[in-house]
């Protein structure tokens, strides 16, 4: 007969037979970057993140993280408010994230002249640290854009077995590669020396998000 210790040690390696490798449970959703599916609408779910319908508040409850959100002007005054989320672990797989808040340029021209403190970048766009108020208010605006940057390198074959073939491919003189699913609105870009970077945008979207890309051909 079978001591209490023994069962006790038996149920405890049962226990650990259901978890993954690394003490992780089996997620009912999980949160991969090949995972994207569209609703009725047209509109992109990944990462448990719908675009255009999400809001910030709500990406934050799914991640469990804050991030940092700070509005960006571009040297042709064009305004972009973006949250960055460092150091991510979803599904077990670490990246970083920044999402891209869906705003008029009048409404963020609005928050600009209300920042706090502004400085100026590198490559000539200005950082603007948001008011109080403005912060509070931001977190219910919807999600337009993902770039996800995972920390692992993505080889072809990986990207071919997970995302299937892209409809389109596009290289840029500095060798990246981009490999483009406009059906999915959906930018993987190869790059041969430094990181990969995914974009996710609705489909309706898509030329537009590759419009820099096709001009440089042009």
């Amino acid at each position: 007969m079978l001591s209490i210790g023994t069962i006790t040690l038996v149920l405890l390696a049962l226990a650990l037979a259901i978890l993954l490798p690394g003490g992780r449970t089996v997620e009912q959703h999980p949160k991969l970057p090949w995972m994207l599916k569209l609703d009725e609408s047209g509109q992109p779910t990944v990462f448990g993140v719908t675009l255009g319908k999400s809001t910030l508040a709500e990406v934050r409850d799914n991640f469990q993280e804050q991030g940092i959100t700070n509005l960006f002007v571009s040297p042709q005054r064009q305004f972009t408010l973006e949250t960055y989320f460092q150091n991510l672990f979803l599904s077990g797989i670490k990246a970083d994230m920044v999402i891209t808040l869906d705003l008029t340029q009048s409404e963020l021209e609005s928050i600009y002249d209300r920042g706090l403190r502004i400085s100026q970048l590198e490559s000539g766009a200005k950082k603007v640290v948001l008011s109080s108020a403005d912060l509070e208010s931001v977190k219910h605006s919807v999600i337009q854009h993902i770039t996800y940057i995972p920390a692992a390198d993505l080889t072809q074959d990986l990207v071919l077995g997970r995302f299937g073939q892209a409809g389109e491919q596009i290289t840029e003189a500095s060798g990246i590669v981009h490999w483009l699913y406009p059906e999915k609105g959906m930018d993987i870009a190869l790059n041969p020396n430094g990181k990969e970077v995914i974009q996710y945008i609705a489909p309706v979207k898509f030329r537009e998000l590759i419009k820099p890309l096709l001009e440089k051909q042009d």
